[in-house]
């Protein structure tokens, strides 16, 4: 839900790519991505449709997998993180699968130049759709450039160029997955004596 309200929210009062300073160091920067993260992309529009389709079958066998291992392992340990993992796909698959038919603008694909094309107004949800199912693209909006300055002209090669550390805009859903994974390698790779002997057969 507030990955969901958040996403609305800024494709409803935000223009494409308009940026709003809260501190020197987090910035509300809203961008779509019609790929996976990083901004990585499979072929276009119906690589787009297919990693749409993708996210919908690994979601279903998480659903699977994460309703078996609950049943053997029962621990808060588990089901916290796998939850946090499970709805942070359902977050991001809910605008590529949605978004294209809820809201009457969004970025698009354009097979003249063989390339996804943004938009100048701000999107309504008003179901009037600018894509088909499947055919939305998952909203971003959090940058946080820890690190915003520019090397030392006396630098050899790169003197005087600018240097950004995590200038990467993720959202809501991004964050859960991350944390979420994060917590189970540290069960994998530390294996804690708090948690049961069975999880590492």
């Amino acid at each position: 839900m507030i990955d969901q309200g958040s996403k609305i929210y800024i494709k409803s009062h935000f223009h494409l790519h308009e940026e709003i300073k809260v501190f020197d160091w987090f910035y509300l920067t809203y961008v779509e991505n019609p790929g996976m993260a990083y901004g990585v992309q499979l072929g276009g529009f119906f690589g787009k449709i297919g990693l749409s389709l993708l996210r919908l079958v690994l979601i279903g066998l998480m659903a699977y997998y994460i309703n078996k291992w609950s049943q053997r392992v029962n621990s808060w340990y588990f089901v916290i993180p796998a939850g946090l993992i499970f709805a942070g796909a359902i977050g991001n698959l809910i605008d590529s699968m949605f978004y294209g038919i809820l809201f009457d603008s969004g970025t698009t694909y354009n097979h003249a130049i063989g390339n996804w094309e943004g938009y100048s107004e701000i999107s309504k949800l008003n179901f009037k759709g600018y894509a088909p199912l499947f055919g939305g693209c998952v909203v971003d909006m959090f940058r946080f450039p820890l690190i915003d300055s520019y090397l030392p002209d006396w630098v050899p090669f790169w003197g005087g160029e600018r240097i950004q550390f995590f200038n990467y805009i993720f959202n809501v859903a991004d964050s859960s997955i991350t944390a979420g994974a994060i917590f189970l390698a540290f069960i994998y790779f530390f294996k804690p004596k708090v948690f049961p002997k069975e999880w590492f057969k």
